[in-house]
């Protein structure tokens, strides 16, 4: 397995430059600098390409390495036109780093996350076995083809006209065209370097930026692959990429909004407040906009996060100052009804609540403070470290807006997993279509921090303790520079403790189903005879483009791997997604396909369809959620109007005569 990994380097290294080297650009020529350039740098490279896609759509220019280099191009010259035009504007860093303690700590957070992710997906070419995965792996197959990666076309590969968010499209497709790596390969990829690289990074400057503390960022980044719910969850079920990337890019979009106040009044000082302010709005702008194209309704996180940090900044701030009270107050209340309309707006846009509440009041409490949501076991370590963050971040005034948004956060989760009530579901939570994966998936970005806050407290308590009664340090940056480092390493190897051991005893955590209240019995990437695709299915749509012709149609199952069939061959196999149309039609061919010789109705229904000229025989489905049993597509062995074609083991492909 690791000489596979190995070997798919070259496609690894392309999803970093694609992910990483637009944004660096732009950041550089704008004076970014450290970490907040490197945290940064994807939200900057997504949204440029998420516009870039848009833009090529729409004037008709085909989505490839050269167009998105000369677009970009175009924008970081634009970009250092912007840097000129605000200088001397420098975002400076909450607090100089020093030496190797975030570099080492982002090193050993991404080698313990990788091993996650690795040791999850399997081989660099698996494919995620799950619904949506059709979708999205369909999709690069047609932007591929297509040229045309733009949000506004994309649903056309299943037929549709709406506007799909495409930015996590447009990174995995030009990684493979960057790369020339297969689809599958390229998608693995751009998952690792999201989950391991750009996570991390984001993380560790919030953690830096809300507590002014080297140490805090250090032990944030280490323990950003400790918990499973995120970003392991999002590789699990589903599969949410999409949703993987915008949690991902949360933490920065959100540490915009906490350094905002500290760079416009430095800003301020040397006379260039409305500069910093600009500069600030167009990196906010940037970001959000990286998170809308990769998920929107992750901007209602980013929205709880944002206006509790604002809230309690904004009115201790105006308690000092009895001229802007009123004025502080009525923006504050502006900020949480913006908020509430927003909520409103994107609860509106998706088809609202689809999943169930599958657990009691209490047991949801327990999963919450022991962070074990959907089913997973409980994060000890992290929990205790998470509770005397808490404690910490209500003692602290400039922290408790985590300790706010940890609970109204917790708060949805709640709602989510255990309350049946309609409404509640349909308008707090149906912008995740009350879907507790999701929901889960969305805590991490405030428990890494609180309990990165707790460690750094108690290590620093226990050397008072060992200093025989010295005053027990905060998360302030208020220490001599040598003990604040010592703190900083020492936090670190404890954070990598708390890691290592669960990754020792449980290096593969199986994704719990709530609904069937039961785990996974092997990860969704693997391959057997058995699984939703299994090898020889496989090998024979990777073999569709020597077995047909390339306009030809050919029609299976959805409810089996033969939807992976026009990514893995470029043929035409309709459904090109996991569900299957509802119509009378299709009624007509699930249940009577295998008669088509001898039931004329089967062959006025395949008009419908285009007329197919072949089938895929992958058995009759299952009957698991989102799947169906169609039980007349399959079993074409002696049936009038079929003629084999190939078959490789149990998987079969027919050349479809009833109907000439």
């Amino acid at each position: 397995m690791i000489v596979d990994w190995l070997a798919a380097s070259p496609s690894l290294l392309a999803a970093v430059a694609v992910i990483f080297l637009p944004g660096l650009a732009i950041g550089f020529c704008i004076r970014l600098r450290g970490l907040a350039l490197w945290a940064l740098a994807p939200a900057a490279s997504i949204v440029v390409l998420s516009v870039l896609a848009i833009a090529l759509g729409a004037v008709g220019i085909a989505w490839s390495p050269l167009s998105v280099a000369v677009g970009c191009l175009v924008l970081i010259a634009l970009a250092f036109m912007v840097g000129r035009a605000l200088k001397p504007v420098s975002l400076a860093p909450a607090i100089s780093s020093r030496g190797w303690l975030l570099t080492t700590a982002l090193v050993v957070g991404a080698v313990l996350g990788v091993i996650r992710v690795v040791l999850y997906i399997g081989e660099p070419d698996a494919i995620s076995q799950t619904n949506d995965a059709v979708f999205h792996l369909n999709a690069l197959r047609w932007i591929a083809e297509t040229g045309s990666a733009s949000s506004f076309h994309l649903s056309q590969v299943t037929g549709s006209r709406l506007f799909y968010p495409g930015a996590w499209h447009a990174v995995a497709s030009l990684t493979s065209m960057v790369s020339g790596s297969a689809i599958p390969v390229a998608v693995n990829m751009v998952s690792v370097v999201t989950a391991v690289v750009v996570w991390p990074l984001g993380l560790t400057w919030l953690a830096r930026e809300a507590s002014k503390s080297n140490a805090v960022a250090a032990a944030a980044a280490v323990l950003s692959s400790a918990l499973i719910a995120f970003p392991m969850l999002m590789l699990e079920w589903g599969v949410l990429y999409p949703n993987l990337v915008s949690v991902a890019l949360l933490p920065a979009a959100v540490s915009i909004v906490v350094a905002a106040p500290r760079w416009i009044s430095i800003g301020g000082v040397d006379g260039h407040g409305a500069r910093a302010a600009i500069l600030t709005a167009l990196l906010l702008a940037g970001a959000l906009g990286a998170v809308a194209f990769a998920q929107p309704a992750t901007l209602l996180a980013w929205l709880v996060l944002a206006v509790s940090f604002f809230s309690w900044w904004a009115l201790p701030w105006a308690m000092r100052r009895p001229a802007p009270r009123r004025a502080a107050i009525a923006a504050v209340a502006g900020a949480w009804l913006i908020t509430f309309v927003l909520w409103f707006i994107l609860s509106r846009q998706t088809t609202g609540s689809h999943w169930p509440p599958f657990e009691g009041k209490l047991a949801v409490f327990a999963d919450v403070l022991l962070n074990g949501p959907v089913m997973l076991p409980f994060a000890v370590g992290i929990s205790v470290l998470m509770i005397v963050g808490l404690v910490r971040s209500v003692i602290e005034p400039t922290l408790r807006w985590l300790a706010t948004s940890w609970l109204i956060l917790s708060g949805l989760y709640i709602v989510t997993a255990s309350i049946g009530q309609p409404f509640l579901r349909r308008w707090l939570v149906g912008a995740w279509y009350a879907d507790p994966y999701r929901m889960a998936a969305l805590l991490p970005v405030v428990v890494i921090p609180l309990a990165a806050i707790g460690l750094v407290w108690i290590v620093g308590w226990l050397a008072a303790r060992l200093r025989r009664g010295a005053a027990a340090p905060t998360a302030d940056g208020g220490e001599p520079a040598r003990a604040a480092d010592l703190a900083g390493w020492l936090s670190a190897g404890v954070a990598a403790v708390v890691v290592i051991v669960p990754l020792l005893i449980a290096p593969i955590v199986m994704m719990p189903k709530v609904i069937e209240n039961e785990w996974d019995e092997e990860s969704r990437y693997a391959s057997g005879p058995d699984s939703w695709l299994s090898p020889d299915e496989r090998a024979l749509l990777e073999g569709l483009d020597d077995l047909v012709p390339a306009d030809a149609v050919i029609i299976a199952n959805p409810s089996t791997g033969s939807g992976f069939g026009y990514m893995l061959s470029g043929r035409d196999v309709y459904p090109r997604t996991w569900a299957h149309p509802r119509t009378a039609e299709w009624k007509t061919i699930s249940e009577s396909l295998r008669d088509a010789g001898t039931d004329p109705a089967v062959c006025e229904a395949l008009e419908v369809y285009g007329s197919p000229e072949f089938v895929l025989d992958f058995g009759e489905g299952e009957a698991t959620p989102g799947r169906f049993v169609l039980p007349g597509m399959t079993d074409f062995e002696g049936q009038p109007g079929f003629e084999l074609v190939a078959r490789e083991g149990d998987a079969s492909l027919w050349r479809l005569t009833a109907c000439d």
